[in-house]
């Protein structure tokens, strides 16, 4: 079952970057294809969609122990990884640490919005 966020949670984008990227057409176009939670480590993986790329993320409700385990520092989201569909490149990679970096500012802008509010989206719903 796809979802898609109200305008009332964390993951709001009103700026828009120096490539003059809205974040939030970007995040208009978010779609929650599948929520798995996990019973034996906790957490969630989350499949979706957004602005032309796929992503898989596992987010937890609670931080991690160790922060830096976290893309960004604060998201609870422990892995994540991002996939332009229209070349299937990895454009992000996360696994507890930055394998990838963003590949584009479009890549940078959906790993910041990710960040921002899908452990809220997802847990909070």
């Amino acid at each position: 079952m796809a979802t898609h966020p109200n305008g009332e949670n964390d993951m709001n984008a009103n700026a828009k970057t120096n490539d003059g990227i809205d974040a939030s057409e970007v995040l208009d176009t978010l779609v929650i294809k599948k929520v798995q939670r996990r019973t034996s480590a906790g957490g969630a993986w989350v499949v979706g969609m957004i602005a032309g790329h796929r992503f898989d993320a596992l987010v937890f409700p609670e931080p991690a122990t160790n922060r830096e385990w976290e893309v960004g520092g604060d998201s609870r989201i422990s892995k994540l990884w991002v996939q332009r569909i229209s070349d299937k490149a990895t454009v992000y990679n996360w696994d507890r640490g930055a394998d990838v970096e963003p590949a584009t500012e479009l890549a940078g802008v959906i790993v910041d919005l990710l960040a921002a509010g899908l452990a809220d989206h997802i847990w909070n719903a």
